[in-house]
């Protein structure tokens, strides 16, 4: 396994080991050991979630709030996505700024998103099966989240925005600006 740090301090891209020979493949997926050595991270994951989405789907930028924030090791299954996160912690060198990289079925790689990150991703192939665990349980009076197409944001999803699939809730998600207003 080796992890790597991106531009965001806390988010961390994992390569996994995989073995391949010709039968297929085998790599570990998670090793809470090997996870807390190689990221000085110690994961407490207590809930696993998986979705499943068709071509041009967007789903995000969400997070969690209070005592419920989760930080999320997620990667992709089957096909393929642009999976974006936004560093909203006020006291950050890098406060609004956001990362985004290929994830894949190909290389397995994993990316992990501390709290208080939005996250969000882009289904680049139909049928994208999306990973996530997650350090603390879903609670819907604690979800939040940031318009996709934040103009201070900046975020390039690589396609026009009228070729996406997002929902009537992410749609009507507020800036950043707005949500740190509201605080």
């Amino acid at each position: 396994m080796i992890v790597e740090e991106t531009t965001l301090e806390g988010c961390l891209l994992i390569k996994p080991s995989i073995f391949k020979d010709d039968r297929g493949l085998f790599l570990e997926n998670f090793n809470e050991i090997l996870f807390e050595e190689k990221t000085g991270v110690k994961p407490n994951f207590v809930q696993d979630n998986l979705s499943i989405s068709a071509k041009g789907v967007l789903r995000g930028l969400h997070f969690q709030t209070g005592e419920f924030a989760q930080a999320k090791l997620v990667s992709v299954i089957k096909g393929r996505v642009l999976d974006v996160c936004v560093d909203i912690r006020e006291n950050s060198e890098t406060f609004g700024k956001h990362f985004s990289i290929i994830l894949d079925d190909v290389e397995k790689r994993q990316l992990y998103i501390p709290k208080w990150f939005a996250h969000g991703f882009l289904a680049l192939e139909e049928g994208t099966i999306f990973s996530y665990k997650c350090d603390s349980y879903y609670n819907k009076a604690s979800e939040s989240g940031i318009l996709f197409n934040d103009e201070k944001l900046n975020i390039d999803w690589g396609v026009s925005h009228n070729q996406l699939i997002v929902s009537e809730k992410d749609k009507n998600l507020p800036t950043l600006e707005t949500l740190l207003n509201a605080y």
